[in-house]
């Protein structure tokens, strides 16, 4: 069985804009998730979650540019930190509990791209959105300095197997990859290249499905967020964007393929 993305993280400096600023754009429903001493708001639609929104103060850490994580399954932490170091990765944050939720720690790749590891505790696991329902992550993008040697590295820790690629000219090819889902979950591409703007570190990056794009991008305007790539098409019927909210994080959105 492949390990794929299943929880995602906004860690930011204002947590009452970062709550109204998606709540108006992605149209999420936000709850505190009653952490002892510790804000963690969980965020989701029709009582199905997505991920969680923390503070950097929160985390223990100063202040830092607002950013998105994802976090990766697995079922032994302990046995992945080990093969991660072994194949050239680095432990930012190692093994930490969640009491009643499970374990996480933050590693970077071998390329310096940042993800978390998350092995689920045995109790009770709520509800999930649809894996193309709006609200939910409809595509993982990894942007890297190689990424047919990114490929290499997560489907030999992961499972992930190669589905279609799109020649991109000089840029090298977009490898879509698969878990274990039905559709596409993501793809990969290099960083670097003509018409690629300077200065992209390597990256994850999350797209967040909604009913709409057009409509969307007017409620990132409205909501005080800057539109960093105007809505396109792109291979397979979706439409996407790119944007800023209002503390400067970036993100992105989809529309899916009409059917």
């Amino acid at each position: 069985m492949a390990d794929g993305f299943i929880w995602y993280e906004l860690v930011t400096n204002d947590m009452d804009k970062a709550v109204n600023f998606y709540k108006k754009v992605v149209g999420w429903d936000v709850k505190d998730a009653g952490m002892p001493g510790f804000t963690y708001m969980i965020f989701g639609k029709n009582g199905k979650d997505v991920g969680g929104m923390m503070t950097w103060a929160g985390a223990g850490a100063p202040d830092l540019p607002t950013q998105w994580m994802g976090h990766i399954h697995t079922a032994k932490l302990d046995d992945e930190l080990k093969a991660v170091t072994a194949d050239g990765g680095t432990i930012v944050k190692p093994a930490q509990d969640i009491p009643g939720v499970g374990r996480f720690a933050v590693v970077l790749d071998p390329q310096q791209v940042k993800y978390l590891l998350f092995e689920p505790g045995k109790g009770y696991v709520p509800p999930r959105l649809g894996q193309m329902a709006a609200g939910n992550v409809g595509w993982h993008e990894l942007l890297t300095d190689d990424a047919a040697k990114a490929f290499d590295y997560y489907s030999r820790h992961y499972g992930w197997q190669k589905d279609y690629a799109h020649d991109m000219g000089a840029m090298g090819a977009y490898q879509t990859f698969r878990t274990d889902q039905p559709l596409y979950t993501g793809g990969m591409m290099n960083r670097k290249g003509p018409g690629m703007p300077e200065g992209i570190p390597p990256h994850w990056q999350y797209y967040f499905l909604v009913d709409d794009i057009e409509a969307a991008q007017k409620r990132v305007i409205e909501a005080g967020g800057k539109i960093v790539l105007p809505p396109m098409d792109v291979p397979g019927g979706s439409r996407i964007l790119q944007a800023t909210d209002d503390q400067d994080g970036h993100f992105a959105l989809m529309q899916g393929p009409k059917s």
